[in-house]
């Protein structure tokens, strides 16, 4: 060991990491806080208003202890009463009061105006934002947790920013105006106040720093548990199916568990603002009751002044109590910000290039040259893939699960973009393309169907907008779907949601007309009549083959009885091209594709 390090206590090196990991806490905190002031920038008039209500209800407010102080002057004792002082301190009191009142109506009106204006901005931002942003980021990323940042963290920065705006200003500007008032009343006993203003700030900071680290503990947490809630909702069938309801529910606790934690020490803080301040802010008003009665004794103050200066003293205390409350507010409003902002800051999807041209119309020939493309980085799914496909040829794509046959139309429609090679369309690299112009030629049909919350007219015609009514009759009716559209309580215009209104046959034959009504230049079908029986496949195969013809197509089907009559087949198997050939040409090769077939369809021994 050196000698410089001889010396160093054990615990050294933790305590300076330590301290760099709260420093950069620090520093992140710090940056979201103005940019969360940044969200009012547009909002200066606003503001400007808030802070001149905010001036008048605090004024209006400490006004009244001081005309208190004078009507009490005016009632000497029996027989001794001011009725002419006495009935103007009574105008001006009522004056005061409601002036104040009217203030304090206008400063919620603005307050909720500029607080929720925020939040909605913010919220639809992280929305906008999370539109442009690469499919890869939705398929990493627990959708509740997501949905939970837009939704239930935005709603926690609108009650932050709610009380910050009502409490802090008006309680910091009533501490100073107080302050001012005291002096100006009697400036012994506002020295006591002032003396002892340091414990309640102390134990105010105090309060609010450990409450700030538990409440964003709590922010993520809370995140945590909606996107496992969201997840086991999604599976509840095949949670019951396979009976793991207490492994399940296990977890859910053990999370839940955490939370609870989490949020029982960022309450427990939270909640000894105000019992610790109302201990201290009693102090400071024992202290002023006692020593201003000596004061009195001595002839410094009148009873009226010390009837004033104890209201004063009330005034004074209570922004304390209230501002430790606020900033407790404000720190889990701080977390939930850098949650929003978070994923406002995510890299969005590249964009296309300056030059990038319009694909507008297209003979169909598609081409992948070369290419090697991977999720993680270090583990290719496609390597050097080579495939031409001819304008209005049906492509067939086969293979083992796990093969690379989704990813291969991830690459078509440019989800996701090759690590090395090309993909052209009419010998045009799809990344000199725009990816609206390439993904409009398009037309998909996948195995995993969505259906929105919207009427089934709406759904259908989700790529055409514009479709006519006759257009989406005449779609369902070739999709099949008419018939089950026309039993729904209001047919075309039946409102469903997804899984809960339609099965996933149904689903899939909505997503088939919805792309029958789209007619696009191209199409892929990824497992598209997966979930149909099959009776109802050979009838919607019959309609995919007057919609293929003339366009190329690709078709990726575990079941081979859906691609024997294909212009081409190709096998894939391990990221390439193993085989290429007809239905036929492929049996009589006897290999890969051999095997699948007889799979599929050799006599049960």
């Amino acid at each position: 060991m050196s000698s410089q390090n001889q010396g160093r206590p054990a615990g050294a090196r933790p305590a300076a990491a330590g301290a760099t990991v709260a420093g950069k806490k620090d520093a992140q905190r710090d940056q979201t806080i103005r940019r969360m002031l940044g969200l009012f920038s547009g909002c200066k008039g606003m503001l400007a208003a808030l802070m001149a209500l905010v001036c008048v209800v605090t004024v209006g407010t400490l006004t009244l202890p001081m005309l208190t102080g004078r009507a009490v002057d005016c009632i000497v004792g029996p027989g001794q009463v001011d009725f002419g002082g006495l009935a103007d301190c009574a105008r001006l009191m009522a004056a005061t009061i409601c002036v104040t009142a009217a203030a304090q109506y206008a400063l919620a009106l603005v307050t909720n105006r500029l607080a929720y204006n925020a939040a909605y901005d913010l919220r639809c931002q992280a929305f906008d934002h999370l539109q442009r942003m690469p499919l890869a980021y939705i398929d990493t990323h627990e959708h509740g947790e997501v949905a939970s940042r837009i939704v239930n963290d935005a709603d926690q920065l609108t009650n932050g920013f709610v009380m910050g705006f009502q409490q802090l200003p008006s309680g910091v500007l009533t501490i100073v105006v107080t302050l001012v008032f005291m002096f100006r009343l009697n400036p012994l006993i506002a020295g006591v106040v002032t003396v002892l203003t340091p414990f309640s700030v102390w134990m105010a900071k105090f309060i609010s720093s450990h409450a700030s680290r538990h409440f964003a503990g709590q922010t993520q947490l809370r995140g945590e548990l909606t996107g496992l809630v969201e997840e086991m909702i999604g599976g509840a069938d095949t949670i019951e199916a396979f009976g793991v309801e207490g492994s399940v529910c296990a977890r859910e606790r053990e999370v839940d568990a955490r939370l609870g934690q989490e949020s029982f020490k960022a309450v427990f803080f939270s909640s000894l603002a105000n019992p610790t301040m109302r201990f201290m802010n009693s102090l400071v008003y024992a202290a002023i009751g006692i020593f201003g009665a000596f004061v009195v004794l001595a002839g410094g103050i009148t009873v009226g002044g010390l009837s004033a200066f104890l209201s004063y003293a009330d005034q004074y205390a209570k922004p304390f109590n209230d501002i430790t409350g606020v900033v407790t507010e404000l720190q889990n409003s701080v977390a939930c910000a850098r949650h929003l902002f978070e994923l406002v800051d995510e890299p969005l999807e590249e964009p296309d290039a300056a030059d990038a041209a319009e694909l507008e119309h297209v003979d169909g020939k598609v081409e992948l040259d070369d290419v090697t493309f991977s999720y993680v980085p270090g583990k290719p799914i496609l390597e050097h893939l080579d495939l031409t496909a001819e304008p209005g040829q049906r492509f067939a794509l086969v293979g083992h699960t796990g093969c690379g046959k989704t990813t291969l139309i991830n690459l078509l429609m440019r989800f996701y973009d090759v690590d090395s090679g090309s993909v052209t369309v009419d010998g045009k690299d799809v990344r000199a393309l725009t990816r609206s112009s390439l993904r409009s030629v398009w037309g998909m049909v996948l195995q995993d169907t969505w259906v929105r919350r919207a009427t089934v007219r709406e759904n259908i015609a989700i790529g055409r907008p514009d479709a006519t009514d006759e257009e989406v009759v005449a779609a369902a009716k070739a999709a099949y779907a008419d018939e089950f559209i026309r039993r729904l309580p209001k047919g075309y215009d039946t409102v469903i949601d997804g899984s809960a209104s339609l099965s996933a046959g149904q689903r899939q034959l909505l997503c088939i007309a919805r792309v029958m009504v789209a007619r696009p230049q191209m199409l892929i079908l990824d497992e598209a009549t997966s979930n149909i029986d099959t009776r109802t496949e050979l009838l919607v195969q019959r309609a995919f083959d007057n919609l293929m013809r003339g366009r190329t197509s690709f078709v990726v089907a575990h079941r081979l009885s859906t691609v024997r009559d294909a212009d081409a087949i190709c096998v894939v198997d391990h990221g390439r091209i193993a085989e290429k050939g007809t239905h036929e040409e492929l049996l009589a090769h006897g290999g890969i594709y051999r095997d699948i077939y007889e799979s599929q369809f050799a006599p049960a021994e």
